[in-house]
């Protein structure tokens, strides 16, 4: 099992907050020095002659001065705290400065005193939180009808839990953002002062908030600009793909691709098996992550909001493989699955085929597992996430939807939304649209702050190693 995290995590030095800047007087002194810096600028452009014989090396001191004023005076109304270790940076990036000035390297100095009041005001990062894996983990247990709670648990994120610790949020800070992956966990009824508490937090920090994977359901919490201090809009991405365990079967005609999926496989001789991720001996576990490192990007991990990390590793609790096998043994492919809600519902984390392996693995091997938790009483099973199924569902589209249509498959090296749309919707199971909530003034920021915890490649973990303890 997961051990309980600690109440409080120590702090380093360098992460220790020197000045608060969230108050009206900074506001007011760093308005006033950007405004008179300002005004200084323009005075010496006006009475220089600066516009009949233009001269750079005139006002490249004063602007300068106006760029590292510009960016102190931003941080502070972002309300961002200044760190020891941001402090002590910045102060190396002016002796710096003064040394290259000395050596007469004057571009070189005016540079760095710029990236000075850039370093002073650079935004404070979260730390990943794994030691509180065994409290989200048990949050999860108790959150249902949530698919994507269940990747609430990540060894790169961070969390923030109630007073009583009965609900949380995970997150992750990226660029001055406090990104959070999907709904808050755990006691729904304290959702509303949960969320209120953490945007007070993060305000205090100088993060702005922003939202991956919101469901309907939650969005009021999100979009009261008194509650989160900026006003979110709510732009859908996608429907969750929700599959009612008891309620499905094979039958009818709108099942017709499906049912040819499976039975070729059966043709082929292929047969399944469930196993739990932490029974796994070394011999399966070395076959798995073959088939791993064999298919398309298997050895790096990306995601954040609706993926898990350390496959095969047995870092987390209630993980199940469902394993395809040819006639001769031989692994061709398997799906990771989580359970939520004490096994009510179960979510597919990700899929893994050999390279040549008989079409229809991943229909049989998803078909089977639907079997499998329905015998065990489970009332839902989560494929994935169908991102923008309208756009890609539309034969007629209009000029915005193709200029979307083209943007999206400048992911497919990442990322082939459409093959895998097509995939899900022979399932018949589109649910709850899904939403981005993101401050639309900041939306090059935020969109590369999402973009980055989404498909930025981590080297994954080698299982050789064993699964964690």
């Amino acid at each position: 099992m997961l051990e309980p995290a600690a109440a409080t995590t120590p702090v380093r030095i360098a992460e220790r907050i020197a000045v608060h800047s969230d108050s009206r007087p900074a506001r007011f002194v760093s308005a006033a020095t950007l405004l008179l810096v300002a005004g200084w600028l323009v005075l010496l452009v006006a009475h220089s002659g600066y516009l009949r014989h233009p001269d750079f090396d005139e006002i490249l001191w004063p602007l300068t001065v106006l760029f590292c004023v510009g960016f102190i005076a931003r941080g502070i109304f972002l309300g961002r705290p200044v760190t020891y270790g941001h402090a002590a940076w910045a102060g190396v990036a002016v002796v710096t400065a003064l040394g290259a000035n000395v050596l007469q390297f004057e571009r070189a100095g005016e540079a760095l005193v710029v990236a000075a009041g850039l370093i002073l005001m650079w935004p404070k990062s979260a730390r990943p939180q794994p030691e509180a894996l065994a409290q989200v983990s048990a949050l999860i247990d108790k959150t249902s009808d949530d698919p994507l709670a269940v990747f609430a648990m990540h060894s790169l994120k961070s969390y923030y839990f109630n007073a009583d610790r009965s609900a949380a949020i995970a997150y992750r800070t990226r660029a001055g953002f406090a990104v959070v992956g999907g709904d808050p966990i755990g006691d729904e009824s304290r959702f509303p002062a949960l969320v209120r508490d953490f945007a007070a937090m993060c305000r205090s920090h100088g993060w702005r908030v922003a939202v991956l994977g919101c469901s309907e359901h939650a969005l009021p919490l999100w979009t009261d600009s008194r509650t989160v201090g900026h006003h979110l809009r709510a732009v859908a991405v996608g429907r969750d793909v929700v599959v009612d365990v008891q309620a499905f079967d094979l039958v009818g005609r709108k099942y017709r691709n499906l049912r040819q999926g499976v039975q070729r496989t059966r043709n082929a001789g292929i047969t399944t098996e469930v196993v739990d991720e932490r029974a796994l001996d070394g011999a399966l576990r070395a076959e798995l992550q073959q088939v791993m490192e064999l298919s398309h990007g298997g050895r790096y991990e990306r995601g954040f909001s609706m993926l898990l990390d350390g496959a095969l590793l047995g870092r987390y609790p209630g993980i199940r493989l469902i394993i395809a096998r040819d006639n001769l043994g031989v692994v061709q492919g398997f799906h990771r699955y989580v359970t939520s809600g004490g096994g009510t519902d179960v979510s597919l984390d990700v899929p893994w085929r050999r390279p040549g392996s008989p079409n229809g693995i991943d229909e049989r091997l998803t078909v089977d597992m639907i079997c499998r938790t329905r015998s065990e009483g489970a009332r839902r099973l989560s494929l994935a996430f169908a991102a923008f199924p309208e756009i890609f569902a539309e034969k007629d589209r209009t000029r915005p939807q193709q200029v979307c249509y083209s943007a999206i498959h400048m992911l497919d090296p990442l990322i082939a939304l459409e093959s895998l749309y097509r995939y899900l919707r022979k399932f018949h199971a589109l649910g709850e649209r899904r939403y981005v909530l993101v401050q639309m003034s900041t939306l090059p920021l935020v969109a590369f702050a999402l973009l980055s915890l989404e498909f930025m490649p981590r080297l994954r973990v080698n299982v050789a190693r064993g699964p964690a303890a």
